[in-house]
């Protein structure tokens, strides 16, 4: 049995580096600044108007459910705010990605892999927008929300259905599924390496949590996410500005290492920089998603006036997990100095270097800050899963059988799994997803950019929130039943 996993183990591998080596790098960076240039730079020139939305759409959220605890109707919201939206796709974001994804980038990379995760979440920014506005455009009343994303936009632009249930397919097994068994995989080995528990005990505890919020629906995980993400995003900031703070004097050494790594001479002598770049890239989209086509299912769930605020909404996202929580991780573990330590790899690197720099509670708070990161993202992706396979079919007994399977299964699946193959089953789905969702979006990407023309124009005409209407794309009415005329 053991022979047969390696041997699975091995093929994968091969199969990961040739796709993410010759062919997905380019197509992310190519469609990141295609789409940098065609929004004209809105990942840099709206950052202000991002903001605004954000901070807008979470004082709204606070107002509706104070009213609604007023009116004895708390919990019994009849939408999904944009602000929630954004809660629950930086709860899949922010998590293993941020903590153990950027630690494996370092390890096998290098330094330098840090960089290139800039990069990415630079250029990928203008792509999340493009993704989420189009989730927006073409999403589907469904109860009492929306539901949407990369497979319904699939259908309802380009009218190939074969092609959206590829996608539900794909996004269904790399997210609801095996994306779990990474999450369970890092919140076990974060507590094995804190308290010393036993993997079993951890699966079994997290799979019944879990079970337990994915049963309530999409309202229950966006109430979930929205109280679990601001906690655990601002906790670990804090500790790694702390830690950065009491090694000020460290941090120009920190950027040259990264930089000089990047483009090393010595890297590109050993044919290292090949590895540097494609290990930043793949954990990079790992963590912020942009272009995979995942957080498009949960933009397309909020309520807003136009569809491209949620799109500038989500751009913000990218910033949030990359530029922010991931470079902490980055610094921290580069500050202690043992991203050289060949033992050392994933969650424990990124353990033992705080605890290197704050002692023996370093590894404790991380367990409890990757289990709270790690838990939301479970439940953040199984709704991806839920959206898609809803998509394809309304059987409830489908249904089911893929919830006990996601936040069960595959949980306790990842909780015994190896390290290795965890992480090598995800990359292989997640190269195929991103594939299929970068073709569609390349083809629908000029509905985008004219909603977003349409949105300047109003903001010129001093219009503070821009409303849409479905005679700005004629060609498209009979497909947008969810805008008004």
């Amino acid at each position: 049995m053991e022979q047969t996993t390696m041997e699975l183990n091995e093929l994968i591998t091969s199969i990961n580096d040739a796709v993410w080596g010759y062919v997905l790098i380019f197509a992310l960076v190519g469609c990141g600044i295609w789409f940098t240039w065609r929004t004209r730079f809105v990942q840099f020139r709206m950052v202000g108007e991002m903001i605004r939305l954000l901070t807008d759409s979470a004082v709204d959220t606070i107002e509706d459910q104070t009213r609604g605890k007023k009116d004895g109707e708390s919990g019994k919201r009849k939408h999904i705010s944009s602000f929630q939206a954004f809660a629950v796709s930086v709860a899949t974001r922010v998590g293993t990605g941020n903590l153990a994804g950027v630690a494996t980038a370092i390890a096998i990379g290098g330094p330098g892999a840090v960089f290139w995760m800039w990069i990415i979440a630079l250029v990928g920014s203008a792509t999340a927008f493009v993704e989420s506005t189009l989730a927006q455009l073409f999403k589907q009343k469904h109860k009492d929300s929306f539901i949407g994303g990369p497979a319904y936009y699939i259908q309802r632009g380009l009218h190939q259905r074969w092609m959206a249930v590829l996608f539900a397919i794909l996004i269904t097994l790399q997210f609801g599924l095996s994306n779990n068994s990474i999450q369970a995989n890092t919140i076990c080995g974060a507590m094995q390496e804190a308290f010393g528990w036993s993997p079993v005990w951890v699966g079994i505890i997290l799979a019944v949590l879990g079970l337990f919020i994915v049963f309530g629906g999409i309202q229950r995980i966006a109430h979930v996410s929205a109280v679990l993400v601001p906690v655990m995003a601002i906790g670990y900031v804090v500790l790694a500005i702390v830690v950065i703070a009491m090694n000020i004097n460290l941090i120009p050494h920190v950027f040259k290492v990264i930089v000089l790594d990047a483009f090393g001479i010595e890297q590109i002598a050993g044919g290292g920089i090949g590895a540097t770049i494609m290990n930043g890239v793949k954990r990079g989209l790992f963590s912020n998603e942009a272009g995979e086509g995942s957080a498009p299912n949960v933009a397309a769930t909020a309520t807003v006036s136009h569809p491209v605020k949620q799109g500038l909404i989500q751009a913000l996202g990218v910033f949030t997990d990359t530029l922010l929580v991931c470079s902490c991780t980055a610094f921290i573990i580069l500050i202690s100095g043992l991203y050289n330590v060949p033992e050392l790899n994933g969650i424990a690197l990124t353990q033992s270097a705080l605890q290197s720099e704050v002692g023996s509670a370093g590894p404790v708070f991380v367990a409890i800050a990757i289990f709270l990161f790690a838990f939301s993202s479970i439940i953040g992706n199984y709704y991806y899963g839920e959206a898609n396979i809803r998509f394809i079919t309304p059987n409830t007994k489908v249904m089911t059988t893929y919830r006990i399977f996601s936040a069960g299964v595959m949980v306790i699946f990842g909780a015994l799994a190896s390290f290795e193959l965890v992480w090598n089953i995800v990359d292989f789905f997640m190269a195929f997803l991103t594939a299929c969702n970068l073709i569609a979006i390349v083809l629908l990407g000029r509905y985008a950019f004219r909603l977003l023309d349409d949105y300047r124009n109003q903001k010129r005409q001093g219009i503070k929130e821009p409303v849409f209407h479905r005679e700005l794309l004629p060609e498209l009415e009979k497909e947008l039943d969810c805008w008004e005329s």
